[in-house]
């Protein structure tokens, strides 16, 4: 006969959610952690892309966006160019880099930077 004032197995219950509550924290953290290290590569890409880009539009090449494409897909972490445009002597661009974040799917960390010559 079951009584509610028996408190037997309380502390395996316990156990079990403290452990459950624990995992499920470590994973939110993994996805977490996922998410920042794809940000900063983005950033990363974004910036190093840029410079190529400013060099190139500095230098009067025809396509510099072209530069910032081989710089971004050199970096193997899955960068793109999103948008590239040369905004008077500098050149302004935005990254993406994709990144898997378990049931939310793939999601793209974005970037942008910034580059030209200083006055």
């Amino acid at each position: 006969m079951y009584r509610w004032g028996d408190d037997r197995g309380f502390a395996t219950l316990l156990g079990a959610f403290a452990i459950a509550t624990i995992a499920a924290v470590a994973v939110a953290m993994l996805y977490v952690g996922g998410a920042v290290v794809a940000r900063h590569r983005a950033q990363s890409a974004a910036d190093l892309a840029a410079l190529a880009a400013a060099q190139q539009h500095v230098l009067a090449a025809p396509e510099p966006c072209r530069a910032a494409e081989e710089i971004a897909q050199e970096q193997r972490v899955g960068a793109r160019i999103e948008r590239c445009a040369a905004d008077g002597i500098d050149v302004v661009l935005t990254v993406a880099v994709p990144v898997r974040l378990g049931p939310f799917g793939v999601r793209d960390a974005l970037a942008s930077a910034r580059a030209g010559p200083v006055d």
